[in-house]
């Protein structure tokens, strides 16, 4: 089965791991697509570290050895989302966010701006203040294009849920009455970027993850194939109760041989 797609766009947490804990079974499937080399794409709504801070995360947490070409995440999907609308003269940008969203888009030749900016991008933010957030309202009001790097409320950390990215873009819609541009998962921006980076076509690939809400409605909105593993967020239960399945389901990544 697992040669029946030329590459795989594939989620980390819940996927690949599950926060600091390995899973045995994820590796071996990696191991078995670099045997086969077939591409794939790590597919990550974390705009707040960069592909080399994943990659290194992957190859000394988790013993699976990928490079930062390997990664793909919201926040290089954000930047080359811009760099595609954006003209030569237009590539003025408000960023909130960490500083691997700040490097993906600062990389494509655009330039910080607080006053009168183009674009104004809203991501997760450790250190967000009313100042970011009164920068960020102003330049939507004046008409600066508002774009959200995903849509995610939490995220899951030792201590809980807290919040993420959607829930700073979220106060942002509010205090401007208007609805961000989202990239990441379930959006087909990031699918389209991803598509792009891994040189196939749509029948080609498939989306592999663990949370329905993000991944599978990721693959299932961009018309690709999905193959969802219950190792991490989506229940059984849940999955039953959706209009739209996921194309294959596995307990564990190693029945994908």
């Amino acid at each position: 089965m697992i040669s029946s797609y030329g590459g795989y766009l594939i989620d980390l947490d819940g996927t690949i791991y599950r926060g600091k804990e390995q899973i045995p079974a994820a590796k071996r499937f990696i191991e078995r697509l670099q045997y086969n080399n077939i591409p794939y794409l790590f597919l990550t709504n974390n705009t707040t570290k960069t592909p080399q801070d994943v990659a290194t995360n992957l190859s000394n947490n988790h013993e699976i050895i990928s490079t930062p070409e390997h990664v793909y995440t919201a926040a290089l999907a954000t930047a080359d989302y811009l760099d595609g609308i954006a003209d030569e003269n237009h590539r003025k940008v408000y960023i909130i966010g960490e500083l691997g969203l700040k490097r993906a888009i600062l990389s494509k030749g655009f330039e910080f701006e607080e006053d009168h900016p183009d674009y104004v991008v809203v991501g997760l933010d450790y250190d967000v203040t009313y100042h970011k957030f009164e920068v960020a309202t102003l330049a939507i009001k004046k008409g600066a294009k508002f774009i959200g790097t995903n849509a995610d409320t939490n995220l899951p950390n030792e201590r809980g849920l807290v919040p993420g990215a959607g829930s700073v873009i979220a106060l942002v819609e509010r205090s401007t009455q208007q609805r961000a541009t989202y990239v990441g998962k379930p959006e087909t921006i990031i699918m389209e970027k991803a598509l792009d980076v891994i040189g196939l076509q749509k029948n080609q690939v498939v989306m592999v993850g663990d949370n329905y809400m993000t991944d599978i409605s990721a693959g299932i909105n961009f018309g690709i194939d999905t193959l969802l593993v219950y190792t991490g967020v989506s229940t059984k239960d849940l999955v039953q109760k959706q209009e739209i399945k996921p194309t294959h389901e596995v307990d564990s990544l190693d029945e994908w041989q």
